[in-house]
């Protein structure tokens, strides 16, 4: 392979940018976590260790001594919602950037990692000779207000039996409060073996998101981010598994990986078994270099959970003011999916363009739970059982595509065009779309998709959003960004929704070290 495309490899594949961060370069930070190396190319120079508090606060400087690397992100901002809600302490993103059930009104609000999450961990490499290395990597996501473990899945949790009307910015994630709870693996690499690495680590598909999406999955302006549903290929929760084995190897300009995690509930997973595959390669085409990803997986007794409450017949909540578990409980939904994802880079100096598509199968679950008051405990140790709603106020839903198998898509496309060189600017859009898997179902208040498309969570439905953002990289650990994100929801997707569209503008600084 040429010499210039090797190098054009180094830089611009999704795998090998995880060689960067292992490789401790300038150019890589905490906020690139879960991309994993292949074939390793060797990493430029770094920058030197910090010698001195102001070196860690205006230099490139690392906290590295003998193969060991502090890092750790830091990004705090603030901003207005046209249709926002509370502020939610466990939660990461602390924000629904994006539509919420209880999102109503406008609100200034503290708007904590809305670029990329706010974090604090340590990688290892260690040579082992022979090309081999030792590596690995513990990382804890926090909410840089709350100063609390991200703990997405407890902030649902909490939510119980508090009337939608009084609800806080409560959401879904693969966080699950544990000081692991972003990474926590180890694993050997090789030159030209590749990398094989266990524990608590990133899907290939949320590899693939970090490296496709125009804003890095973002969570502030990023439908791939705040939704973590595609990068788990079908469900957030499962975005990482707690006990999986990833391998990566590289050959010329292409490169392969297996993912699949073993286990179950029992051991901090979101599901009872997982497999991904991926295939993709690295071209020289005009003057630019093309990446590309396909990667294809399927999960089993996947678990996703939200809160629910009562509508009328054309699915609009009610009872938004009156508490009790019957107005507000949370139910577990699971199924077994499957996923197709292909994705798309074009580089040409200053300008990025991205583009992707996924498709997801949801169906009923391989081990459903039909015994009453029989459940499991979730990743963030809350007790979940069947028709417990008047008991601790959760259920699980092992039926909920008896009406048809669900099949919902994302597509989108975006660009960064580097207006200097510490300044860039980003666009994007991203689409969402789903079947009408009712199956002519009826919901409490005699609702059908027929009556009202919005009867019913599972009537056919879209999610439309558009995003903008300036990055100024004023110095070598520090940006500062504003940006804006309008995000629109129709259909079976607005079912039980207050609001159906927010424009959420949002400014902030970013320290990474």
């Amino acid at each position: 392979m040429p010499g210039e495309l090797k190098r054009a490899e180094a830089r611009l594949s999704a795998v090998s940018a995880a060689m960067v961060v292992l490789g401790c370069s300038a150019v890589a930070y905490a906020a690139d976590l879960g991309n994993m190396p292949t074939k390793a190319p060797l990493a430029p120079p770094g920058p030197t260790t910090c010698t001195s508090i102001q070196d860690f606060f205006t230099t490139a400087c690392q906290l590295s001594w003998y193969g060991v690397r502090f890092y750790g992100t830091i990004d705090t901002g603030a901003g207005y919602q046209t249709n926002g809600t509370r502020f939610a302490p466990d939660s990461g993103a602390g924000v629904n950037y994006f539509p919420g059930k209880s999102s109503l009104g406008g609100k200034w609000l503290p708007s904590p990692s809305a670029l990329s999450g706010s974090n604090i961990g340590v990688q290892i490499k260690e040579p082992l000779g022979a090309g081999w290395s030792f590596i690995g990597q513990l990382e804890a996501g926090f909410n840089p207000y709350s100063l609390r473990l991200a703990n997405g899945v407890h902030s649902i949790f909490e939510e119980r039996g508090i009337p939608l009307g009084q609800q806080n910015g409560a959401a879904d994630s693969n966080s699950q409060g544990q000081f692991y709870n972003n990474l926590g693996f180890a694993g050997v690499s090789n030159d030209t073996y590749g990398t094989l690495t266990f524990g608590r680590q990133n899907t290939l598909m949320a590899d693939a998101v970090l490296a496709y999406d125009p804003l890095a999955s973002s969570l502030g302006f990023s439908a791939l981010g705040f939704f973590g549903s595609w990068a788990g290929g079908g469900d957030t929760e499962d975005r990482k598994g707690t006990t999986a084995i990833k391998y990566r190897v590289s050959y010329a300009n292409f490169h392969f990986g297996l993912f699949g995690q073993v286990g179950g509930y029992e051991q901090g997973n979101a599901e009872k078994g997982a497999y991904q595959g991926d295939v993709g390669a690295d071209f020289r085409v005009g003057p630019g270099v093309l990446s590309t990803d396909v990667i294809a997986g399927h999960s089993k007794d996947a678990v996703s959970v939200t809160i629910v409450g009562p509508t009328d017949a054309v699915g609009h909540p009610v009872n938004i003011f009156t508490p009790g578990f019957a107005n507000a409980f949370m139910s577990a939904t699971l199924s077994d999916n499957t996923n197709v994802m292909v994705d798309a880079k074009y580089t040409m100096g200053q300008l990025k363009l991205y583009a992707g598509w996924e498709w997801v199968q949801q169906k009923n679950p391989s081990d459903p739970f039909t015994v009453l008051h029989d459940g499991f405990t979730d990743i963030a140790g809350d007790p979940l059982c069947f028709q417990c709603t008047l008991i601790n106020g959760t259920t699980i839903n092992s039926t909920a595509f008896n009406g048809g198998n669900k099949i919902f898509q994302i597509a989108w496309f975006g660009g960064t065009y580097a207006l200097l060189p510490t300044l860039d600017l980003t666009a994007a859009y991203y689409r969402e779309w789903q079947s009408d898997f009712s199956g002519g179902a009826k919901n409490a208040a005699g609702g059908t998709c027929a009556l009202a498309a919005t009867a019913l969570a599972s009537c056919a439905g879209t999610l439309d959003a558009v995003s903008v953002l300036l990055d100024w990289r004023f110095a070598p650990k520090w940006d500062a960004y504003i940006g804006t994100l309008y995000s629109r929801l129709n259909g079976g997707l607005d079912s039980g929704f207050l609001a159906k569209d927010n424009w959420s503008t949002t400014g902030g600084v970013r320290f990474r070290w």
